[in-house]
């Protein structure tokens, strides 16, 4: 692997082999969404615990403050949105020059296996490694499903994520799943959880974190877990002590209880 491509993983991976990202890419496609109206003001108490911030190029302009920021995954891949036909028929919305341009540790982009536009969105992951493998930067593939939760089963998900890494996705970005280390056993590169199920309790989410990380995950990607909660901070702080602290999820359930009362809740 050549100097600059570890260089930037390692600044997404930390050195204990996992990784925290924020992802607030879903404007791109949803419009504002709930909590993230703002961009800015919502991740300003949030960056502290965040290893890496997962956003395109306009919010990143207009909403993160270039003195005080972290590693960035670029959003490379859109041209769809939730009112149109097909949220599978993305093509490349940003090149890697732009990528260069903003210092991007990473680029990110959509893959939609199964779909009508499959071909279309694995040839659009493989010409994008391409250029990342020429400057030297990493591409995470994110296994999109589209409006078809219901796709977020085992086999499907173990199947996209080796396709992805098949095509030289360097991080793989996926759901939890149950199984899920059939998932990750498939995959010869480093998977990060994007969600699991629809849950309604803070516990539930510490408890498919938790999974996820010992089956095999070197983290999470979660954004909407943790942004659209009451309490944002101590929501990070708990799947952080998940992911980098080796917390259960009781014990992460204690830490959020201990954060909630303190500056993490939002009005």
């Amino acid at each position: 692997m050549d100097w600059g491509m570890a260089n930037r993983l390692a600044q997404l991976i930390q050195p204990d082999g996992h990784a925290l990202f924020l992802p607030i890419d879903h404007g791109y496609f949803q419009g504002p969404t709930r909590k993230l109206e703002a961009p800015g003001k919502t991740i300003k108490p949030l960056l502290p615990y965040a290893d890496a911030l997962f956003v395109t190029r306009g919010v990143l302009r207009s909403s993160v403050a270039p003195g005080n920021s972290k590693p960035l995954i670029l959003r490379v891949s859109g041209g769809t949105s939730m009112v149109g036909k097909d949220l599978a028929n993305e093509g490349l919305t940003t090149s890697m020059e732009e990528a260069i341009r903003l210092n991007a540790s990473a680029v990110g982009i959509s893959v939609f296996v199964g779909s009508d536009y499959e071909k279309e969105s694995l040839l659009n992951l493989a010409k994008l490694v391409d250029d990342g493998e020429r400057c030297g930067i990493p591409v995470m593939a994110v296994t999109a499903v589209g409006k078809e939760l219901e796709k977020r089963d085992t086999r499907y998900l173990a199947l996209a994520c080796r396709i992805a890494a098949e095509l030289g996705a360097r991080v793989v970005k996926t759901y939890w799943c149950e199984n899920f280390e059939k998932v990750t056993g498939g995959c010869p590169v480093p998977v990060v959880m994007a969600g699991g199920p629809q849950v309604n309790t803070e516990l539930e989410v510490f408890q498919f974190v938790h999974d996820g990380i010992q089956k095999g995950s070197i983290g999470v990607n979660l954004g909407r877990n943790i942004w659209q909660n009451e309490f944002p901070v101590a929501m990070i702080k708990a799947i952080r002590g998940i992911v980098h602290g080796k917390a259960t999820p009781g014990e992460a359930q204690e830490i959020y209880d201990s954060e909630k009362g303190k500056k993490g809740r939002r009005s």
